[in-house]
């Protein structure tokens, strides 16, 4: 009995050990200097967590201007997550969206207002079904401008509910795409359970309330 006491303990120190660790490499990506994207043929890019990829996936493909969206990984303090590695939790990353745009279409600013507009904006660690540190929200900022922008918004978006934004601000690191199967995955699998109970009403609900200029049409 006395060594199962032994054993507990020094795993529970190891334990906390992990969490301290884990929490210091965490603080140093959100305070880290942020990583600013060039323009590529004339597009620009943003980055965006919340929730399930595959639903921030085909809000963003819905919107005039953006060209295309990959799905992927984004916020931790791992080299190479895998998607097995991130439904841990273990690895500080959450699911995210590389968003190509092109910025005379439209700007970073409306990506912001169809962040908030797509989702529970006071759900914290996830969206509907999906829970866990992996599908928190966070918006990317790859500059002072953009930051002000997710600020203003997000201390605006507060006062109209009265209510805590769960949304986390970080500076852009590194975005790390996810495996092929996660690409397109809502057009590709269009029966698929959770595509048709989860992601496809969510799409429709942001597509209900956001201006329709801003849509692609038939999308």
């Amino acid at each position: 009995m006395r060594n199962l006491f032994t054993i507990l303990a020094l795993a529970l120190l190891f334990s906390c050990q992990n969490a301290a660790q884990n929490n210091e490499k965490q603080q140093k990506v959100i305070n880290a200097t942020p990583v600013e994207v060039p323009l590529e043929n004339g597009k620009a890019k943003a980055y965006f967590a919340s929730g399930c990829f595959w639903c921030v996936e085909a809000v963003y493909e819905s919107i005039k201007g953006v060209d295309e969206v990959i799905n992927g990984y984004s916020g931790g303090y791992t080299d190479n997550p895998t998607y097995e590695a991130s439904n841990t939790g273990r690895t500080g990353h959450a699911e995210a969206v590389e968003v190509i745009y092109d910025p005379k279409v439209v700007s970073f600013s409306t990506l912001v207002d169809a962040y908030f507009a797509s989702q529970n904006p006071t759900q914290v660690n996830g969206q509907g079904p999906d829970k866990g540190s992996q599908y928190r929200s966070i918006i990317f900022y790859q500059n002072e401008e953009q930051k002000n922008i997710i600020l203003e918004k997000k201390q605006a978006l507060a006062k109209q509910l009265d209510a805590k934004i769960a949304a986390e601000v970080y500076p852009f690191q590194k975005f790390w795409v996810a495996e092929d199967y996660h690409q397109n995955y809502e057009r590709l699998h269009p029966n698929n359970g959770y595509i048709r109970n989860v992601s496809i009403p969510r799409l429709k609900r942001f597509q209900a309330q956001f201006p329709k200029e801003l849509l692609k049409e038939n999308h």
